[in-house]
């Protein structure tokens, strides 16, 4: 069975049912906003310099933006005059989970995202959201993520090939999805139990399902990928599965 099914890169209309994010709440104005909110930075692309990783992104004009971990950890930078801003790192040491904010004075809007780094970037670097589709920012497969609250898989990816549609498959059916803005496409699945096979295009991964730890962030390989168990701003838990990427293009350590 195949049926069309057209999903915007956004995602902002359906979600997972258990894992919706806390509600924005208003701080002060920044000079070019006229919206009397400040607004959360967002982490677009990221690349590597000998040691380093330099992410990139947009936010408020002027407003300082912090990447920030539970540990304590914390990297900042500025964002320029048309709201650009970059933020070196040296790699880190295994795994790590980020928090982005935009700080304005006192005040800061936290981003429902998390920016997650495994191994230091040798394995995936990805944006994860509650409620949506995680984003890879490193080299992946067709398939970039499967998110999973443990009642419903959200099947994400990206495509470079423009204007076409993107055949996604599991459970013996088949949807035919249309990618958003840049290529970047996410689909529902329903339930796959662990071990079921999920295809893009013409190929083949086979979800590994949820894992059962409860500890604030379980990083750790599953099938072929690595399947990472993290809390939403609201608490839910929730699943993420990142399939490898192709070995020669992944980051490799300066």
């Amino acid at each position: 069975m195949k049926r069309p099914f057209c999903v915007i890169a956004a995602f902002a209309a359906v979600g997972l049912a258990a894992c919706m994010p806390e509600a924005e709440r208003p701080a002060r104005d920044v000079a070019g906003n006229t919206t009397g909110w400040t607004q959360p930075p967002q982490i677009l692309s990221v690349r590597q310099a000998d040691a380093s990783l330099i992410f990139s992104g947009r936010a408020e004009p002027g407003a300082r933006v912090v990447l920030r971990s539970d540990q304590g950890a914390a990297y900042a930078a500025a964002a320029d005059p048309d709201g650009r801003f970059e933020i070196r790192m040296i790699r880190p040491r295994g795994a790590l989970l980020l928090r982005p904010e935009t700080q304005v004075g006192q005040d800061a809007a936290p981003s429902p995202d998390r920016l997650l780094i495994i191994d230091g970037g040798r394995g995936p670097i990805a944006v994860l959201r509650s409620g949506g589709p995680t984003r890879r920012l490193d080299p992946a497969p067709p398939l970039g993520a499967i998110d999973s609250d443990a009642r419903s898989l959200l099947a994400s990816g990206h495509t470079a090939s423009q204007g076409a549609g993107v055949e996604v498959s599991a459970q013996g059916e088949a949807l035919q999805v249309i990618p958003g803005e840049g290529g970047v496409w996410s689909v529902l699945l329903g339930a796959v139990a662990p071990g079921g096979v999920v295809r893009v295009g013409d190929q083949a991964f086979v979800w590994p399902g949820p894992g059962t730890d409860a500890a604030p962030l379980q990083v750790e390989r599953a099938g072929e990928g690595w399947r990472v168990g993290w809390s939403g701003p609201g608490g839910a838990r929730q699943w993420t599965w990142l399939p490898d990427g192709p070995v020669a293009s992944r980051f490799t350590v300066g």
